[in-house]
């Protein structure tokens, strides 16, 4: 069946001499595997070039899908978003990066999510058009959010009386659990700040210094570690990490 959908590219790798292996996350059918033939040559290949192909873009696609198969074929594609920064900017495209090695430790499976679909777009091109003092907040706003997807998001329900954020339970509780798997004051309250965010030019509200953000990106790492396994190493984390540091 031939099919129109919109898809994120999560990965791609060369596959023989010519051709690409294209991970993308669709609009219609969640991840998919797509080869597509003779797109690293000087030839034309039904329009498909390896730059649209490349990790991060935004893409209308027709594809043809069929269940039984592992690798999918594209019949066309064109960029949906032509970014302004994100493939410019080495800081932004740091954090898309990032963004992009999380998504791929976390989906696993095909199953489609378009709620899970928007999300990504919207972050993606919420990123290109940032100002310094919002991307320097996205990493951690994007870790927050994203977990709402995979069901282990951290419901805000800090007050005075419960001040402790339960790492493992993804909630404020009043007293230190015997598991130590906890964030204290201030970094808890930070939590529940960035949980309060509905969109992206909101986050040049909050004002936090650079080593506390590395100390709740690390915290939000840590939370992810104990609810996705195996999650592995984040190889991005270093270069974020310096970002974060302006």
């Amino acid at each position: 069946m031939i099919h129109k959908t919109k898809g994120i590219v999560i990965r791609s790798v060369k596959y023989g001499e010519t051709s690409l292996v294209a991970s993308v996350y669709t609009e219609l059918f969640g991840l998919q595997q797509y080869l597509v033939n003779g797109v690293r040559t000087t030839k034309k290949n039904s329009g498909i070039s390896a730059n649209q192909l490349q990790v991060g873009n935004i893409l209308d696609m027709i594809v043809y899908q069929n269940d039984k198969n592992t690798l999918q074929r594209i019949k066309e594609c064109k960029q949906a978003v032509h970014y302004q920064s994100l493939f410019v900017d080495v800081k932004k495209n740091s954090i898309m990066l990032f963004m992009i090695e999380v998504l791929q430790k976390c989906i696993r499976q095909p199953d489609a999510h378009a709620d899970l679909f928007f999300f990504i777009e919207d972050m993606l091109n919420g990123l290109d058009g940032s100002t310094t003092k919002q991307y320097i907040h996205i990493p951690i706003f994007f870790l927050l959010n994203l977990s709402h997807f995979f069901g282990f998001k951290i419901l805000d329900n800090y007050d005075l009386q419960n001040e402790i954020l339960d790492l493992n339970e993804g909630r404020y509780i009043n007293s230190l659990p015997s598991h130590q798997q906890a964030l204290l004051k201030p970094h808890s309250i930070s939590i529940s700040q960035y949980l309060k965010v509905m969109q992206l030019s909101d986050l040049e509200q909050i004002n936090f210094n650079r080593q506390h953000r590395i100390e709740l990106l690390n915290a939000c790492i840590n939370y992810y570690e104990l609810h996705v396994q195996p999650f592995g190493i984040i190889r991005s984390l270093q270069v974020i990490r310096a970002v974060l540091e302006e």
